[in-house]
């Protein structure tokens, strides 16, 4: 099965609620045992109203070589029909990106996994062309204040981040192997809707971040979207349970987008 198979599987199941993974160990005494069960928990608790799980990687690499042997172990833990998508941001070229890729869909077996197309597009073919059908998420338009500074320069009549979008269009021309969706951040999603392909969308920004679930109302858009809570589910600050939260956010998102 194709990440975009088992994507579309998934949110006709349960919606469009991606869960992050960004724990903070600071919260758990800096002690890994007691991390990694938290994060069992969370993933047990959240499991039912997950479309995807978004697993961080600083947060795991920050602990050094047992966070990242948390990671595989955290990874391991989530329900084989439950959609992984890696946010590592890669960006590299040639041999290194695909040692890149190995690492994503190898040894984290990542169903999907966020890059940095600024190198160029020759830089994501390690990804386009691995095996499988996996997925790949592009930073577009992001949901932090410098995304002015890049993103939405506008070139030849068209944003950088509609250019990022094109690649999406081009890498579905071509036949390549992985499906192709977008970054948008909820913040700053307004009237950006309308200007990308119809291609998955990875919309982090609700929650912590302030994002507005108004913005996506109407899209009408067919790819299935991830609204992406990380902290606002982790972390609450009042007092519910992860498992609660991710239920309330389940059915704000599914109002939203009219399901």
């Amino acid at each position: 099965m194709t990440y975009l198979e088992k994507l579309t599987a998934r949110t006709a199941a349960v919606g469009n609620l991606c869960v992050g993974l960004d724990p903070r160990p600071e919260n758990h005494h800096n002690r890994i045992s007691e991390v990694e069960d938290f994060l069992a928990r969370l993933i047990e608790d959240t499991a039912p109203h997950a479309a995807a799980f978004k697993p961080n990687c600083a947060y795991f690499e920050a602990l050094g070589s047992e966070g990242v042997a948390l990671l595989e172990r955290t990874v391991a833990r989530i329900p084989a029909e439950i959609p992984i998508v890696l946010d590592a941001k890669r960006s590299d070229i040639g041999e290194t990106q695909r040692r890149y890729a190995i690492a994503a869909f190898e040894h984290l077996r990542a169903d999907a996994v966020t890059l940095n197309p600024f190198m160029g597009y020759d830089s994501l073919e390690p990804f386009l062309d691995y095996p499988g059908g996996k997925g790949l998420y592009l930073l577009a338009l992001t949901s932090n204040s410098g995304s002015a500074d890049f993103q939405r320069l506008e070139v030849d009549g068209e944003t950088l981040y509609e250019k990022v979008a094109a690649f999406a269009a081009r890498a579905a021309s071509q036949n390549r192997a992985s499906s192709v969706g977008l970054v948008l951040g909820l913040t700053n999603a307004g009237g950006a809707l309308t200007r990308i392909p119809d291609v998955p969308l990875l919309i982090p920004g609700l929650g912590a971040q302030g994002g507005d679930l108004s913005d996506l109302a109407g899209s009408k858009r067919q790819a299935p979207p991830l609204i992406n809570v990380s902290r606002g589910i982790m972390y609450p600050a009042d007092g519910q349970s992860p498992g609660e939260l991710a239920a309330r956010f389940r059915t704000d998102i599914a109002s939203a987008l009219g399901a």
